[in-house]
């Protein structure tokens, strides 16, 4: 198979967009004076476009407040970037109402077992997507299909065909538009297994908002406070679509975040087996830098590349420091760390070995599908992006000696940053 030559992304600081994408922001700008991102005006457009009313536990409007306030000081947001996180939290806020709905009607739901899920915890660019989709496509384990994670619950009832896939579909017709390049760094499809950060996300506290734009008030208030809340939610949400789709199943879960969550993991699902991916911090970090600051276009006219080099240089830091803090609180028996080399050497017996820990069977149905899964989905197949530290104004050097420890401890092969 041909892939795309190499490329150099050149307007990370000034976004370029095509004539598509000029027409689109054009319209946003117009709309985004008539939104407002407060919480009473998100929460009351989710009700009116839903009917309901009951949000549920209220643990979530303390991180609404905090985010709201950040995004709103700190975001540096662009009109366009106004009206696409509005519509966001609005669906987030729709998602919450609507699992509520679904438990009053249907109290049963929360007697539905989320039994010893596999729980997958790596940066990006460690193998952590390539991992999930591997195990995804066992049918005996349940996981998330990304049209699944944008909408839990249809509020119009069961349809076919669903409409959220189409839906789902035209969202990322939008991203495309708008970051043509993003495919090359993380390919998004409409059915593909997607982690559950968009589900912590209806929770109230997630990650997932860090990504949006950074926000210094919102990552220091996440980190010093308890997310077992949001995690008991998960849980709730869970078991939603256990009850809708697939009971019975064994869940495979999968978040860059959970890095900085083990023992609340630990707390909420204490029958979990839990796989810890390890690759190259520093060539992980640079891969990091690219994809976050390129994302940014979706929401900013212009981009202070070195601040957000800065910014999510230090949340890879932090994120490998609690894992460094944490690791030891995994269960011995039941967790299994990943060197990304020699899952790439031998993906297929990586995954047998971490069946082995969480005693799931390796069955040749199971291979099949694996390998079918991988015969439809080549890697690299949109080509890559090149990228140095210089783009960011880091040094390597600095931050090989930042992550000393973390390397010390854990196998990894150093690699070549580009």
């Amino acid at each position: 198979m041909s892939r795309p030559p190499d490329l150099v992304i050149d307007d990370l600081a000034s976004p370029r967009f095509g004539p598509a994408a000029i027409e689109l922001r054009a319209a946003m700008t117009e709309m985004a004076p008539a939104l407002s991102l407060s919480p009473d005006a998100l929460k009351g457009a989710a009700s009116e476009q839903t009917g309901l009313s009951d949000f549920g536990d209220r643990w979530f409007e303390e991180p609404l407040d905090v985010l709201c306030t950040a995004l709103n000081e700190e975001a540096e947001l662009c009109p366009a970037g106004v009206v696409s996180i509005w519509s966001q939290l609005v669906q987030l806020l729709k998602n919450r109402l609507l699992v509520e709905d679904a438990v009053r009607r249907h109290p049963e739901v929360l007697d539905v077992p989320i039994s010893a899920p596999i729980v997958i915890l790596g940066l990006p660019r460690t193998g952590t997507t390539h991992l999930h989709n591997l195990m995804s496509a066992d049918p005996e384990l349940r996981s998330l299909a990304y049209w699944e994670s944008l909408e839990p619950v249809l509020a119009e009832g069961p349809a076919d065909p669903d409409p959220r896939v189409a839906r789902t579909a035209q969202g990322l017709e939008m991203v495309d538009t708008f970051m043509p390049e993003f495919k090359r760094m993380h390919e998004m499809t409409v059915d593909h297994a997607h982690e559950e950060i968009q589900l912590l996300a209806v929770a109230g506290s997630t990650m997932l908002f860090e990504t949006m734009a950074p926000m210094p008030s919102w990552r220091d208030w996440y980190k010093a406070t308890d997310q077992t809340p949001a995690y008991d939610y998960l849980r709730r949400i869970l078991q939603v679509l256990s009850w809708q789709r697939g009971t019975g199943k064994r869940w495979v879960l999968k978040s860059p975040q959970h890095l900085e969550q083990m023992p609340v993991l630990r707390a909420v699902f204490p029958d979990a087996t839990f796989v810890v991916t390890h690759r190259d911090p520093v060539a992980v970090t640079a891969s990091l830098l690219m994809m976050m600051t390129y994302s940014l276009r979706m929401v900013r006219d212009e981009i202070d590349v070195p601040a957000v080099g800065r910014y999510w240089s230090d949340r890879a830091q932090e994120l490998l420091g609690a894992c460094l803090r944490d690791r030891d609180v995994l269960p011995g028996e039941r967790s299994i760390d990943v060197p990304f080399h020699e899952f790439m050497a031998d993906d297929v017996a990586t995954v047998r070995r971490i069946y082995e820990v969480a005693g799931q069977p390796f069955t040749p149905d199971v291979l099949a599908a694996m390998d079918a899964f991988m015969a439809g989905h080549p890697r690299g197949r949109h080509g890559r992006v090149v990228y140095s530290f210089d783009q960011f104004g880091l040094d390597e050097g600095e931050l090989r000696q930042a992550f000393r420890r973390y390397l010390e401890r854990f196998e990894v092969e150093t690699e070549t940053i580009g």
